[in-house]
This record gives structure tokens, sequence and C-alpha cells, in this order.
């Protein structure tokens, strides 16, 4: 009689997954983001809103800060992180403001970029 291999290939446990918004993208492979949650207080019945910034691994840079990103727990990847990027939810509509004196003023000087 011959043996068959029938076992089930065991599948992961269903993580943690929340939403929330780019805070921070000026770490390599990493993102900051500030998840918002309410509950209502067991005594006071009164709504609260909660807020934590969590860091997320984001291995190809998608994020950008705005964006309303889903993130997955995860095994600790550092010291501080332990979510991983899943998707972009919905992109930014912010446009990141641009210093335009010293531009300007490095133009009509003719200089770039520095004091002279």
């Amino acid at each position: 009689m011959t043996k068959t291999n029938t076992q089930a290939v065991p599948q992961r446990n269903q993580r943690r997954t929340i939403e929330g918004t780019v805070t921070s993208t000026k770490m390599a492979k990493t993102i900051t983001v500030l998840v918002e949650r309410t509950y209502r207080h067991p005594k006071y019945k009164k709504f609260i809103r909660v807020s934590d910034k969590v860091h997320a691994h984001d291995e190809k840079a998608e994020a950008k800060k705005g964006d309303r990103v889903e993130i997955r727990s995860c095994r600790p990847l550092s010291r501080t992180k332990r979510w991983t990027l899943v998707r972009v939810v919905e992109r930014s509509t912010e446009v990141e403001a641009v210093d335009v004196t010293t531009s300007v003023t490095d133009a009509v000087m003719g200089t770039q970029g520095g004091t002279s």
C-alpha cells in the first residue's frame, strides 16, 4: 500500500487590517500612519476619538504624504515597525508647497541655490 501526501497546506491566520492617513515618508522604506478610531465611553456614554501614530513598511515607496492607506499587522520588522502597507486606498489631492522665494531670488541674482 502506497502513502499519498494528503496534508493540506497550512494557511496564515487573518491579520488585523486598519486604515489611516500617511503623515510622513521621510524614512527609507517606512511610512508614518495616523490611525484614528472612535469608541463609546463605558460610563459616560460619550464618543471619544483616539489617534495613534504607527510605522509601516513600504517596500516600493508607493505611499505619499496625505494618502489614505490600508495597513496590516505583521511580525516585528524593526524596533518600531509592526505594520506593512497593503494598498493605497485614496491618493492625496494636496500638492506640497515649494519655496518660491529662494528660487526667484536666485534667478534675479544669478546664483544657484545658496548665498554668495
